[in-house]
């Protein structure tokens, strides 16, 4: 039978031998030496041979997973440049206050988790004695992803350092009375102390990934030098399930991002139980890690593993080690030296041999103590060969017991994540285990006590004297002070307010022709950051490639197609643009970055990411809560945006939504604009807002989201009269009356307010002059640039009455004494506007597009939903008909006549 694997005669023509004889001699030597001393043997010879062709720079794709065995071989690893002892007493007494703060919290069944810390303890403290640079030192010091369920070890530390007491520790998870922490990493809860959000898991790594990038970015352009920060992320095994924690790897070998080093903390459980039960989640991921172009380090195995690799004369240790699958890992840890004699010992002749050598309790401290995650010297050695790998991010493999030190029923139960607290006893267990100074009697009333060993200990000035050395407390954010941008010039802005005679012009053309307008701006144009995701053409920006350039560490190595054209596409390595390909969630990653460098670099950016506004809000939400948290500034543009602007497209592109999904965030600002001179007025108040002299109570960190259109219309030009620029702010405004439209409605006419955002406003026009030309209906024509802003205004009025204080909400106020009924129409579903209906005090209501889209001519897709021009004639009528101002005949006589 032909072997499928095998390489056959049609791929070796591919590749010439130029000496048949001499391959015949290696696969012969191979051969011989499988045939010799097996095929173990063979396989060794064969990885060490590529292994060493991979060192020597030999062109040959390289091994995907190495033995299941530490990268850094003892011998290799350096010693640790500090005190040992002290730092082990430092990592104890973390150790303690994490489980403690937990378990105190538990009688309020707030939650929280202990068994990660636990595992994780010395992945973080290595790191805070010698590797995380502060803020407080030259440039911006390391930016760190702190794994979320690990939160409690970090308060324990920051209580040891004395920027928390034991007040904070008791109201963990109790936020509302004050002094309380956030369950997890929040900037926005702890702006102090948080500087990235991790929590929903697989955004923090995908978020690292764009973060190192950014700052070659920041760099290459010449903003800031901060080619000395290092980003460091630390992953659960389990978390690397998600799609995001991978989705980036290849961009992070592809730019060389050796400023990046992921710490997975392998301790082969997720929440339920093993992350891979059948398998080996470290050889998967290494595989993963490896084929992507990351450097590998793995740490396994602890020192006591030592005397049994230099037993293993025959190679079998190495190979059950890899065969045996996680769970079996698990089990191991839990079971007796007799149940590991007998199942991993004794499944192979020459292991039973080896275990002869070995007492109870040598293979008891291997198989439950000992690993790689759990020694300083051996976390020591991998981040440091991490730091200084040149060429490549590294990715830290370190395999580690969850719920260590904790006790026999935490360690690697498959509940243990969900498991809140310890009973005394096990804290009594605990603290003999850690060698800590606690006593009975401070188990006062059963309550676990917290341990601190004082403010002037050798411990906390250890900690502190370290901490000073790498520049400052870490974790920590810091804003520093960043004088605010000045305002670019206001001719950008007022080019807009002229409108666009007989010219149609898309308000997403009307968007991209002002920024190409601020990026020229001397003071602040280099701070802007255009971030697309592969869809720059469709939004008309491929006039910025050849002005901006678009982004490359690698700059442009090739002749592009279309060099010899005005608007070619042109790579830099200063280019400003970031064209990220098809990927909305690295697109939104690096808005993320661009839009918190206030805080993380000192530098004001102003990204703006345009994007399909139907693969926005839709497909990364998450990420925009997530931007919200990290109290990122900038504008988010939906562009081809609304359920019926896109003609043909059909279902999967017909946005009817994204300002429903962006009304639950409080941090988004969102604007359905309507006219050009509207998208100009939004855009440099959010300029003044975020980034300038914001009016007092406002808050800087939130950011905009405009929906714009691709739809070409005449563009009118901006009303004269006061209240206008406010309206525009604010959500609401009067765009015309009938009179003023030159409409002369005949005296006491029936009057109607027809209150309309985004494209609908045209249409609402085309309804006015129907209205009036073949009904004898006056309609006045508002233009409600942002309901959801209208909703949260008159919400805080609201909140206002119940404080004693009468305010009226501003969307009442403009309406106040509008003759006749309100009839509201978006090109979104009616929720969109329904949201300020109770503070409206006419009659209501509405139109919208609501339902699946559907492939039509835009026309037919807004007869479809019912809110054409023709549509919205017969609304008003019904509505003024149920008043008494109309005929109710005229209702039927419109429908027949428009075809509805």
């Amino acid at each position: 039978m032909t072997d499928p694997n095998a390489i056959q005669p049609s791929e070796l023509d591919q590749l010439p031998d130029r000496d048949p004889e001499e391959t015949a001699e290696w696969q012969a030597s191979l051969d011989a030496v499988a045939k010799a001393a097996g095929p173990h043997r063979a396989a060794y010879l064969m990885r060490r041979t590529l292994e060493r062709a991979e060192g020597t720079g030999i062109a040959l794709p390289k091994l995907l997973e190495t033995d299941y065995v530490n990268t850094i071989p003892t011998a290799a690893e350096p010693a640790v440049p500090g005190d040992e002892a002290m730092e082990s007493r430092i990592t104890a007494w973390n150790r303690w206050n994490a489980a403690a703060m937990v378990t105190r919290g538990s009688k309020y069944g707030v939650g929280g988790h202990i068994a990660t810390f636990a595992s994780a303890a010395w992945l973080y403290e290595t790191g805070f004695n010698h590797f995380f640079r502060g803020k407080e030192a030259d440039g911006s010091g390391d930016q760190l992803y702190i794994q979320g369920h690990a939160s409690p070890g970090i308060y324990a530390r920051a209580f040891l350092d004395g920027r928390l007491n034991e007040t904070h520790l008791d109201n963990f998870r109790r936020e509302s009375g004050g002094n309380g922490l956030p369950s997890y990493p929040h900037p926005r809860r702890l702006p102090w102390l948080w500087e990235f959000p991790t929590v929903s898991m697989g955004l923090g790594p995908l978020s690292a990934i764009y973060q190192a990038r950014f700052n070659r970015y920041l760099t290459a352009r010449g903003i800031k030098d901060v080619s000395d920060s290092h980003v460091w992320a630390f992953l659960g095994d389990g978390e690397m399930d998600e799609p995001e924690s991978t989705a980036a790897l290849a961009l992070a070998s592809r730019e060389g991002l050796d400023n990046l080093t992921f710490v997975i903390n392998c301790n082969l459980q997720r929440l339920d139980g093993p992350v891979r039960a059948n398998f080996k989640i470290v050889q998967e991921l290494e595989a993963q890690f490896r084929g992507a172009g990351w450097n590998v380090v793995k740490s396994l195995w602890g020192s006591a593993w030592d005397e049994l690799f230099q037993l293993d004369t025959t190679g079998a240790l190495v190979r059950r080690l890899r065969e045996v699958p996680d769970a079996q890992v698990q089990t191991y840890q839990t079971r007796d030296a007799a149940y590991i004699r007998e199942d991993f010992f004794g499944k192979d002749p020459a292991l039973a041999e080896m275990a002869k050598l070995l007492s109870d309790d040598k293979i008891l401290e291997c198989f439950h103590l000992s690993r790689g995650g759990h020694e300083a010297r051996k976390v020591y050695a991998a981040y440091k060969a991490a730091v200084e790998f040149k060429g490549a991010p590294t990715v830290i493999l370190a395999q580690t017991v969850k719920g260590h030190t904790l006790g026999e029923g935490f360690a690697s139960k498959n509940a243990n994540h969900q498991m809140k607290k310890l009973s005394v006893d096990e804290f009594k267990t605990m603290r003999d285990l850690l060698e800590l100074p606690i006593s009975d009697s401070q188990f006062v009333d059963g309550v676990v006590p917290y341990g601190h060993p004082g403010a002037d200990s050798p411990e906390v000035r250890y900690l502190q004297e370290r901490r000073a050395a790498l520049g400052g407390p870490a974790p920590a954010r810091r804003v520093h002070p960043v004088a605010p941008l000045p305002a670019p010039a206001e001719k950008a802005f007022a080019a807009f307010d002229k409108g666009s005679g007989s010219q149609n012009v898309a308000t997403t053309m009307a968007f991209v022709r002002l920024v190409k307008d601020l990026v020229r701006d001397k003071e602040t144009g280099r701070r802007w950051v255009p971030i697309v995701p592969d869809e720059a053409r469709t939004f008309g920006m491929e006039s910025l490639f050849p002005s901006l350039g678009i982004y490359s560490p690698k700059g442009q190595t090739y002749e592009p197609v279309d060099r010899d054209q005005l608007m070619y596409y042109k790579e830099a390595k200063n280019g400003q643009i970031l064209n990220e390909g098809i990927t909305e969630a690295g697109s939104m990653a690096d808005f993320i970055a661009a839009s918190t460098a206030y805080a993380t670099h000192g530098e004001a950016m102003i990204p703006f990411y345009i994007f399909y506004s139907m693969f926005g809000w839709q497909r990364t939400a998450d990420q925009m809560w997530q931007l919200g948290d990290q109290l990122g500034r900038g504008f988010l543009v939906g562009a081809t945006a609304g359920r019926t602007t896109l003609t043909g497209e059909g279902l999967q592109h017909a946005d009817g939504h994204s300002p429903v999904i962006a009304a639950t965030n409080p941090a988004a600002l969102t604007y359905d604009p309507a006219f050009a001179y509207e998208v100009a007025t939004i855009v440099k108040d959010g300029l003044r807002r975020m980034y300038g002299e914001a009016a007092p109570g406002e808050d800087q960190n939130v950011f905009y989201y405009l929906t714009v259109y691709n739809e070409p219309l005449p563009q009118p030009a901006k009303p004269q009269g006061l209240g206008v620029d406010e309206g525009i702010v604010k959500g609401l405004y009067r765009f015309n009356t009938a009179e003023s439209a030159g409409l002369s409605p005949v005296a006491n006419a029936p009057r109607i307010q027809l209150l309309g955002s985004g494209t609908a406003i045209h249409w609402a026009l085309q309804a006015q002059k129907l209205l009036a030309e073949e009904w004898g209906v006056a309609a006045d024509v508002w233009s409600a640039t942002s309901w959801t802003e209208l909703r949260r205004d008159a919400l805080e009025a609201d909140e206002a009455l119940l404080r004693g204080e009468e305010r009226v909400p501003y969307v009442r106020q403009v309406l106040h004494g509008a003759e006749g009924p309100v009839l509201a129409v978006s090109d979104y579903m009616r929720q969109v506007p329904d949201q300020i209906a109770q503070w409206v005090e006419q009659d209501w209501s509405s139109l919208g597009a609501d339902g699946f889209g559907l492939s039509d001519t835009r026309e037919g897709a807004r007869r479809h939903f019912g809110v054409d021009a023709e549509s919205i004639v017969v609304a008003a009528l019904a509505q003024l008909a149920r008043r008494g101002e109309v005929k109710a005949t005229a209702v039927k006589e419109a429908r027949e006549k428009y075809g509805l």
